[in-house]
């Protein structure tokens, strides 16, 4: 006898995305929507998946990711879909493709490659540039396409500026009140499209290749308030900002945008104006920054509830887990600019280990002066940084533990060897193969993560800043929806845990409203059929691996994830046992 479903998960924990208990019971899927939720379910003729010994939830929304040109190329969508993500938001920080004149795509490729550290041969060569020019075709263009997960996407300020302002724009030049006028058509008219949003960057140190900072960045008042009008005229859409000094200062970086109070005064000014909600990157302060006060990120929170309070609808996006730095040979280190490095820079990664091994190879790299790197916005520049926190480096284990004791940094480990931290990190480096990762997260990780986890608490605030896609070499934190669940709800010790049912509604049913998802984000009769079936208990994340495989064979670090025993996306197996099923069921997903 036919049940009429088409899968019963069966014998699995629910934590259904609401908040709730988990719960034992079956969950029927039937048609792309959840059928039957707890109890048991007779499957009748349905396929079976045995979920004893496993927790069942909604699919992950992934709120900051960067994969505007990956989504031409690819259909997979790896690392989320491995990371069972179901659905993604991206068009971040106010950078983006679209919409772009003919003419335009260098800039807008020299902007993402310096901002996200995408490579930009692998956007020239992987993107079909002209078959799109306004944000509405753009996503037209996607929605011919398949893929593993759902898309949705938000409108960078920095390509609407250039769109409307040309060079002017590109430049940070002041827009006129005509340019006001077009780019609030221009915004509007990609809401009505199907845009989740529009976005923008006000930190300075988001930079286009060639030094010059994300247009928008200065942008005045009045050009976000005409922003913020446009989006209430169509009733549409979230407003996504990096504020500026959200990631701390730098002295020499000028001119000045206002302190992270101003800025959260502007954004509390956008959300009333608008109707609609804003969204912020929040970040605990910089143990080494001396501008900021440390607990600044405490009154941001304290401002938001009030503001809220008052009826503005701010949502601040924190992470789970310090965002760090990698570095090793198959990426970014402190040695990439040293010329005998250079000479065999083009190796295979082990013969290339080897030859830094050489007791004259050693010598001569550890010696020699830095090559300056042609481009002042390419990441390559980030070597100066492990060279002055080579002591601030964290070993990657296997599984990765983001919240190691501060002795297993390369400072203690130099000083017991009797070596220079800088050294130690070549040497650490050139170990196994050259195989060997390590992370500059932060200088105390527990501190850290103690005020990420007060973070994370706050009812207001949202749980993103993945930045899956971008920063391919530098950052891998696309895993970070695996590992929040693993560490906070099983793995840590140096501090109080999370509720498991907590954790997963912060990353389905709390990312679902703010972006008006009412179809998904809880295991619900009738909502999309979005799951996980997890093994909760063997869940895990290993440390960084190089894949080849971006176009013009460009290097992207990737992290294996084990524990995912099946990934629906609309009731279709999209991930079983780990492993891509091959099916894409996925598309885009627009506002409305």
């Amino acid at each position: 006898m036919s049940s009429g479903f088409d899968y019963v998960i069966k014998g699995g924990t629910i934590v259904d995305g609401l908040g709730g208990s988990p719960k034992s019971g079956d969950v029927a899927v039937a048609g792309g929507l959840i059928a039957e939720v707890g109890g048991s379910i007779d499957a009748g003729g349905a396929e079976v998946i045995d979920a004893d010994g496993a927790i069942v939830t909604p699919g992950w929304i992934d709120l900051h990711t960067h994969y505007d040109g990956q989504v031409s190329w690819d259909d997979a969508m790896e690392p989320s879909s491995a990371n069972g993500v179901t659905t993604i938001v991206m068009g971040n920080c106010g950078v983006g493709f679209a919409p772009v004149r003919p003419g335009q795509e260098q800039a807008l490729i020299e902007l993402m490659e310096g901002v996200e550290d995408i490579p930009g041969t692998a956007l020239y060569e992987g993107m079909p540039w002209g078959n799109w020019e306004t944000f509405g075709e753009y996503l037209n263009y996607l929605d011919s396409r398949e893929y593993t997960l759902d898309i949705g996407a938000q409108i960078p300020h920095g390509a609407v500026r250039f769109y409307v302002m040309g060079e002017r724009g590109r430049l940070n030049e002041d827009a006129t009140a005509d340019d006001l006028a077009a780019m609030s058509d221009v915004v509007a008219q990609g809401l009505s499209d199907g845009a989740l949003g529009f976005s923008t960057s006000r930190i300075r140190a988001h930079r286009a290749l060639w030094g010059e900072p994300v247009p928008g960045t200065f942008a005045a008042d009045e050009e976000l308030f005409a922003i913020a009008d446009a989006m209430k005229s169509v009733d549409r859409g979230v407003f996504q900002i990096i504020p500026g000094e959200a990631l701390g200062t730098l002295e020499s970086m000028e001119p000045d945008i206002g302190s992270q109070i101003e800025e959260h005064a502007r954004m509390v000014e956008v959300s009333k104006r608008s109707g609609r909600p804003v969204t912020f990157t929040l970040i605990p302060t910089s143990e080494t920054d001396t501008k900021l006060p440390q607990d600044l990120w405490r009154t941001i929170l304290e401002r938001t509830a009030a503001a809220n309070a008052d009826g503005a609808q701010l949502f601040p996006q924190v992470s789970a887990r310090p965002i760090g730095f990698l570095t090793g040979l198959s990426g970014y280190h402190a040695f990439i600019r040293r010329p005998s490095y250079m000479a065999i820079a083009h190796l295979p990664l082990a013969e290339r280990a080897r030859e830094m091994a050489k007791a004259e190879v050693r010598a001569a790299i550890l010696a020699e002066t830095d090559v300056p790197v042609d481009e002042p916005g390419s990441m390559k520049n980030v070597f100066g940084v492990f060279q002055r926190a080579a002591p601030a480096l964290y070993p990657l284990a296997n599984p990765v533990d983001y919240e190691p004791e501060m002795d297993s940094m390369f400072a203690m480990a130099a000083a017991a060897a009797g070596q220079d931290p800088l050294e130690y990190s070549y040497d650490f480096l050139i170990g196994e193969g050259g195989s060997r990762f390590a992370a500059l997260m932060a200088v105390d990780v527990h501190s850290r993560m103690e005020i990420l986890g007060e973070m994370l608490r706050h009812p207001d605030t949202v749980t993103g800043l993945s930045d899956a896609g971008a920063h391919v070499t530098l950052i891998c934190d696309g895993s970070m929806p695996t590992s929040q669940l693993s560490h906070w709800t099983r793995d840590r010790h140096r501090g109080d845990q999370l509720p498991l049912e907590f954790l997963v509604a912060k990353q389905t049913s709390a990312n679902a409203r703010l972006h008006g998802l009412t179809d998904r984000g809880s295991l619900e009769v009738g909502k999309r059929a979005d799951v996980n079936v997890i093994d909760h208990e063997n869940l895990s994340v290993g440390p960084p691996e190089p894949h080849h495989d971006l176009p013009a064979g460009g290097t992207r670090l990737m992290q294996p994830v084990t524990g995912y025993v099946a990934t629906m996306v609309k009731g279709t197996m999209t991930r079983r046992f780990d492993a891509d099923t091959g099916n894409r069921p996925g598309g885009v997903v627009r506002s409305g």
